[in-house]
C-alpha cells in the first residue's frame, strides 16, 4: 500500500512512484511465496492530492500499464496472479484511481497479459455500477478472485441490505466460479460470530460444517 501515514493507498499507477513500486512488489512476492499464496493485489493507488483526476488520468494510466507489465514478468516466474480492484470512489475513497470493473478490463486488455486478473469486490461494484448479474457473467473471463460485504453497511452478507447474496452465490457456482470468495467486511459482532451466516448458507444447500455434502458422509 505504500506509506499509508502519508496518504497513500498503493503505488501502482502514481507518477514518479516506480522505484518503491518495485522494492515494494519484491517485498510482497517474499510474503505471498512464504505464506503459499498465489495471488497479490496490485493496489494503483490515489490521485495526487490537489490534482485534477481528469488532468492526471493519461499519465497515471501509462504509468499503471508500465508497473504492471514489471509486475506480470516478475510474477510469471513465481507462478503468481496479479490481482487489479476497483475501489469505489462515492463511499469509500474518493481519490483512489481504479474505480469501475470497465476500467480495469480496459486496463487489464492494454496490458495484455495473462497472469493479471480483475478482483472483483461486489461491496464496490453495486456502489458504482450496480447490475451485478451482467457485470459478473461480463467480466468473468478477467475475474481472479471474488470479495464480498453488504451494501450499504459493509457488514456479513445476511445483514440488511441490498444485496441477495445466496443468487449471487448460485450465480457465481452456474457460472463456473471455482475459486475463493473473501469476507471483505466488517463484522457487526466478533469474527466468529459473525461467521454465522455461513453455517446457515450451508445449511440451506444441504451441506455440513466445512462445505461438505450430508449424503457423502
Amino acid at each position: 500500500p505504500g506509506d499509508q501515514e502519508a496518504g497513500e493507498l498503493g503505488l501502482a499507477a502514481v507518477p514518479g512512484r516506480q522505484a518503491a513500486f518495485r522494492q515494494s512488489l519484491e517485498a510482497a512476492v517474499h510474503y505471498a511465496r512464504t505464506v503459499g499464496c498465489p495471488r497479490i493485489h496490485v493496489m494503483a493507488g490515489r490521485v495526487p492530492l490537489g490534482t485534477d483526476r481528469a488532468a492526471v488520468a493519461g499519465e497515471m494510466e501509462a504509468t499503471f500499464i508500465e508497473n504492471l507489465r514489471y509486475t506480470a514478468d516478475l510474477l510469471s516466474q513465481e507462478d503468481m496472479i496479479g490481482l487489479l480492484e476497483p475501489i469505489n470512489n462515492r463511499i469509500t475513497d474518493p481519490r483512489y484511481y481504479l474505480n469501475t470493473p470497465h476500467q480495469a478490463a480496459a486496463i487489464l486488455e492494454k496490458v495484455g497479459r495473462p497472469n493479471l486478473k480483475l478482483q472483483l469486490d461486489l461491496f464496490h461494484c453495486q456502489i458504482m455500477d450496480g447490475n451485478l448479474s451482467r457485470n459478473l457473467e461480463t467480466y468473468f473471463p478477467l475475474i481472479g478472485h471474488i470479495q464480498i460485504a453488504q451494501v450499504p453497511g459493509r457488514h456479513e452478507p445476511d445483514s440488511p441490505g441490498e444485496l441477495n447474496f445466496p443468487y449471487l452465490f448460485e450465480l457465481l457456482e452456474s457460472l463456473g466460479y471455482a475459486g475463493y470468495v473473501g469476507c471483505e467486511y466488517a463484522p457487526k459482532g466478533d469474527t466468529l460470530e459473525g461467521l454465522g451466516w455461513l453455517r446457515s448458507y450451508w445449511e440451506s444447500r444441504g451441506l455440513q460444517h466445512g462445505g461438505t455434502s450430508k449424503a457423502a458422509k
